[in-house]
């Protein structure tokens, strides 16, 4: 969810001279589109004066409502004429999507078809649009409903006019029936499993028999036949999944079992791959003891990057120099280049006395703007590379851009206090605009200080080399001062604000996080406790100023509890101090063994992510010069990442 809602009113005036109506006409037709849109919203048209908003910008979305209340009895062409009319808006999509599920719902589709353009967005509008087309394209039809069936969850009811056509015409076979009972069974989906095994005929018996052996006990995959189901062909899916579920249960146990059961089970290489892929994936992941050769030995016929990725990381921990050379060497290419396993191949062959090929690998990553291409940077004592490209826009593009009805609709959903409405809006242009529209919003976004859309802006156009749009100075006042009351980093705490929210202040985590500085409303309480101020409450938190001073206070303590390391802090920022503590047990050397080190990828990414972002920061600071920038300080990169770094108590 974006934020930003557009209250100033020096910005509101400005809109308004830009498309040319006073303030005063502006401030009484936004207050009719908002009551005309709440009662469209609720189909009370009676209260809807469709003459007082005739001339508003926003008219299409209470007509939006308008023929949404008339589907499905509503024709194709005026379903048509209306996405026609507003091609250039969220609504046209909105407005096929909801004729695709009206029509689709009521059988209606010829309808259907003459109002799609191809596959729609999500599994009920899938299902309705291809059981419509299986009428005049069936194999596409056919095929694409077979794609949809193969799930381990439950479809929604839309999909069953669907599966019944292909079962009765033969498409979903009881092979087919078979395969998905196993996606079920292996995703724990009991209801779906036993709905489907009840479709089976007994020819399929002794193969579900096996299957209530093998879920009462794990161990009992030893036992069973290694041909299941008529021509055996039960036996792959079956083994597939019972494994999956035997791997993630108990590892050395489903180890063990495999190697009895690999040699007599005659399965195709790509079933045999699956399986060994996950068995790898879970030995390396839990340090299984006695797997590591037979690990090293199927390797390389997996063609496994998550796989290949552990297997260095295990050889990082264990110093194995050579290792780390060996299994990178191993990795596709395109993985290969990656700054990360470039850096790690000049750290391995530095510390083999290899200098000349750690020197040509540092350089190759240190052309990448990133934790490892900084890092690298550091040991050829050479400047950051931002790669950062620069965008002018004059005043004539910039009132260009404020007249495209797609910003006059996203500044008039913010008078009116739709934000989300807005940011559909917006994203919609960006999205379906040129890159030099792309970019002439951003910088409208910029201009408007829309610092969450602006950031928005920049990930949907793939601008990545737009580093003063996509570090915006977003609170720059705030961080620079309870940085200096707390003896924060300011730079340290806009890197964490970034990674954090992206500048929404409004921003809640699936957790409960709140806010710029994601704040658990726990840590929230406390910390206010501590500064002797009011508990802010659930919504309090989420006031920019307050979430600021309460972060930056947290992120104070966590950096006195590991002697200002700000890599330690930022890892607990994210973790928890008491993941960070166990971690620094493990008596770890060097700050990037320490990254590496570090179990949870979310944490690895974070700390990478929020580092190389200070150093973004403070780089546009300098007008865009990393000169005299450090990713680390010499302390944070020459200590010894263990128990000694937590502060005494």
């Amino acid at each position: 969810m974006l934020a930003s809602p557009f209250r100033h009113t020096a910005r509101a005036l400005c809109t308004t001279l830009l498309v040319g109506l006073p303030a005063f006409s502006w401030a009484a037709s936004d207050s009719e589109l908002r009551d005309a849109l709440a009662a469209a919203r609720e189909q009370q048209w009676e209260q809807v004066d469709t003459r007082s908003i005739e001339s508003h910008p926003l008219k299409g979305y209470v007509e939006y409502h308008r023929l949404r209340g008339q589907l499905p009895h509503l024709s194709p062409d005026s379903v048509q004429g209306f996405i026609n009319q507003y091609a250039d808006s969220p609504l046209a999509v909105w407005m096929r999507g909801q004729a695709i599920a009206k029509y689709g719902h009521a059988g209606r589709y010829n309808d259907l078809l003459a109002v799609a353009d191809g596959e729609p967005a999500g599994t009920a509008r899938q299902c309705y649009y291809y059981t419509a087309l299986l009428a005049t394209q069936p194999q596409q039809a056919s095929e694409a409903g077979l794609k949809l069936w193969r799930t381990g969850s439950s479809q929604p009811d839309a999909c069953d006019p669907l599966f019944n056509r292909l079962r009765a015409n033969g498409t979903i076979d009881a092979t087919a029936i078979w395969e998905r009972k196993m996606l079920a069974w292996q995703a724990g989906e009991t209801r779906l499993s036993n709905y489907l095994g009840g479709l089976l005929s007994g020819q399929w018996q002794t193969a579900l028999d096996t299957i209530d052996s093998v879920t009462n006990s794990s161990h009992a995959i030893t036992q069973a036949p290694s041909c299941l189901g008529p021509e055996c062909a039960a036996t792959a899916s079956f083994y597939q999944a019972a494994m999956q579920r035997f791997t993630r249960e108990d590892t050395p146990a489903a180890f063990a079992a495999w190697q009895t059961l690999s040699p007599r089970l005659n399965l195709l290489p790509s079933d045999r791959a699956a399986i060994e892929e996950e068995l790898a994936f879970y030995a390396l992941v839990r340090d299984v003891p006695g797997t590591l050769s037979w690990v090293d030995s199927v390797l390389p016929t997996l063609e496994s990057e998550r796989v290949l990725e552990l297997r260095v990381r295990h050889a990082l921990a264990n110093r194995d120099w050579n290792g780390v050379l060996h299994w990178v060497a191993e990795m596709p290419v395109d993985q290969q280049e990656n700054s990360r396993w470039q850096y790690w191949l000049g750290r391995a062959n530095a510390q083999l006395g290899n200098h000349t090929a750690a020197e040509e690998r540092y350089q190759q990553a240190a052309t990448d703007r990133s934790f490892y291409g900084f890092a690298a940077a550091e040991k050829l004592g050479q400047p950051y590379q931002l790669n950062m490209e620069r965008n002018h826009f004059d005043e004539a593009s910039r009132q260009r851009i404020a007249q495209l009805p797609a910003v006059q609709r996203t500044e008039a959903l913010l008078r009116i206090g739709e934000d989300g409405l807005a940011n559909s809006e917006w994203l919609h242009a960006v999205q379906t605009g040129s890159l030099q529209q792309a970019r002439a919003l951003a910088d409208y976004a910029a201009q408007q200080q829309w610092h969450a859309r602006l950031v928005q802006t920049t990930i949907a156009a793939e601008m990545w080399d737009a580093l003063d749009w996509r570090f915006p100075q977003a609170y720059h006042d705030s961080f620079q001062h309870w940085g200096r009351l707390t003896g924060v980093d300011p730079y340290l705490l806009m890197a964490i604000t970034r990674r954090e929210s992206a500048y929404n202040p409004n921003a809640l985590s699936p957790a409960g996080a709140r806010g710029l500085m994601q704040l658990m409303p726990g840590t929230a309480s406390q910390v206010s406790r501590e500064l002797g101020i009011n508990d802010p409450g659930p919504y309090g938190v989420l006031d920019p100023e307050l979430n600021i001073r309460l972060g930056s206070t947290y992120l104070r303590d966590k950096l006195q509890r590991y002697q200002g390391n700000r890599l330690a802090a930022a890892a607990a920022y994210n973790a928890g101090p008491g993941r960070v503590d166990q971690w620094l047990g493990d008596g770890v050397e060097a700050f990037d063994l320490f990254v590496e080190s570090i179990p949870f990828r979310e944490t690895r990414d974070y700390v990478q992510a929020v580092l190389s972002y200070r150093v973004i920061f403070e780089s546009l600071a300098n007008g865009g010069n990393s000169e005299g920038v450090s990713l680390l300080s010499d302390n944070e990169q020459q200590v010894r990442y263990d128990r000694a770094l937590l502060a005494r108590r």
